[in-house]
């Protein structure tokens, strides 16, 4: 009977703590502040408050005595954290590279249906009816700003490895670089229409082998100079820009895989739609570009955010049991301590805040130093991964201070499950039974 009571309660102290956790999950930083600013003023006005200092302080100063079984606690939260922060900077990376690509002022037009350009077909002949509608902005000559573009797949040697990788080159009318002022040429000169000439995103540059400034590469048999370097802080980077026209006959294509446009403003991509809907000679899409690359974001951030949550909380299990472990053996040496001092008439309440709290002193080293290494050697880092497009994005690990907070919030929930249940056991400790254990 006293077997079964005491699983009913270790049963209802875990749903009490998962329930906890749930909450702690969604709650914002300010009130993990708000929290430790009531804890401290019970610490410091309290009777109650003041003997769980007592008893914390007594703690803490024979943590270096305990060093060794203590820093369980803390490698295997650090490790937690440092992967769980560095999976989620991969994908946050990834989301920062992708959605600013595009704008609320630009719209991409594909074939009706198709989700990426590497699937979509846009003739010359809708190319010149799309110059006409309504919602695109015009230049200062009347001109639609539209940029026809051809999405085209070569292989590359990564410098990384000497692996070889797509690299995406886009096709692109003069008009573009006004469509896209965020691109900024950062050495060399734009390509000239008619030339066999690539301007290069500084991600391609830095990726691939050949793609430096002046240097000639091989498309399609054909001799292609690199002319310019851009920059962009965005997907841009890992293409090659060429003029449309040149790069259609070099690999003898007929029509475009997309058209981007120039908006006329927030009424303009409600106009467009409605005008491509009207013809029938035009069963294509139009979508702004900022919606178009958040999209091409989400299927991977996703999966990268699901992997690394799962691959924490494997190993967040571990470390609660470490946790578990530590906290227990550091309660059973210090049973002696515990039954003085509830012989002298310390409660059990400040005996479980006291061990509760040296766990979280300690899950929140563990946190800090987990969320300093994912800085420290992932913040920054450059990778490449294969875009929707088949082709190689390069982007950077982004080591975010929502992703740190994150981070922490897992240390120390890891440390709340990790020392509930040694701190309830020690409050729970008869006296005598305390003290004959010693």
């Amino acid at each position: 009977m006293n077997r079964l009571k005491e699983f009913l309660i270790k049963v209802a102290i875990l749903l009490i703590l998962i329930m906890l956790l749930a909450i702690w999950v969604i709650l914002p930083w300010t009130f993990a502040v708000g929290l430790l600013a009531l804890v401290a003023l019970w610490l410091g006005l309290t009777r109650m408050g003041r003997q769980t200092w007592a008893i914390t302080q007594i703690g803490l100063s024979t943590l270096p005595q305990r060093i060794g079984i203590s820093s369980v606690i803390v490698v295997g939260i650090a490790g937690v954290v440092g992967v769980l922060v560095a999976m989620l900077a991969m994908s946050e990376g990834f989301r920062q590279t992708l959605a600013p690509s595009g704008s609320d002022d630009n719209a991409i037009i594909l074939r009706g249906g198709s989700r990426v350009e590497v699937n979509s077909v846009v003739t010359r002949e809708q190319v010149a009816l799309i110059s006409s509608l309504p919602g695109i902005a015009r230049d200062t000559g009347n001109q639609a700003l539209i940029s026809a573009e051809m999405s085209q797949i070569a292989t590359f040697f990564k410098k990384s490895d000497g692996l070889e990788a797509n690299a995406q080159i886009r096709g692109v009318a003069e008009s573009s670089w006004t469509i896209r002022p965020h691109i900024n040429l950062i050495a060399g000169r734009r390509f000239e229409t008619g030339k066999r000439e690539l301007v290069v995103g500084k991600g391609a540059s830095d990726e691939f082998q050949g793609l430096e400034l002046g240097n000639v590469v091989e498309l399609s048999n054909q001799d292609w100079t690199v002319v310019g370097i851009f920059q962009s802080g965005n997907a841009h980077d890992s293409e090659l820009w060429a003029d449309a026209t040149t790069l259609a006959a070099a690999y003898g294509r007929q029509a475009y895989q997309s058209v981007t446009v120039k908006l006329t403003g927030a009424e303009g991509l409600a106009q467009l739609k409605a005008a491509l809907d009207d013809d029938p000679r035009l069963k294509l899409d139009a979508e702004t570009t900022r919606n178009y690359f958040v999209k091409q974001s989400e299927g991977l951030t996703q999966l990268i955010t699901a992997l690394g949550t799962i691959i924490g909380a494997i190993m967040a299990f571990g470390a609660v049991f470490g946790a578990l472990n530590t906290m227990y053996a550091a309660v059973a040496g210090r049973a002696r301590e515990i039954g003085t001092l509830r012989a002298l008439g310390f409660k059990g309440l400040p005996v479980v805040v006291a061990i509760m709290i040296e766990t979280m002193v300690l899950a929140a080293a563990g946190g800090v130093l987990g969320a300093a290494l994912a800085w420290v050697f992932f913040n920054g880092y450059s990778v490449s991964t294969l875009s929707e497009n088949f082709s190689q994005i390069v982007f950077q690990f982004r080591v975010t201070p929502e992703l740190l907070w994150t981070g922490m919030k897992w240390a120390l929930g890891i440390g709340l499950i990790g020392g509930s249940f040694p701190a309830i056991r020690a409050a729970r400790m008869h006296i005598t039974e305390a003290l004959r254990q010693a």
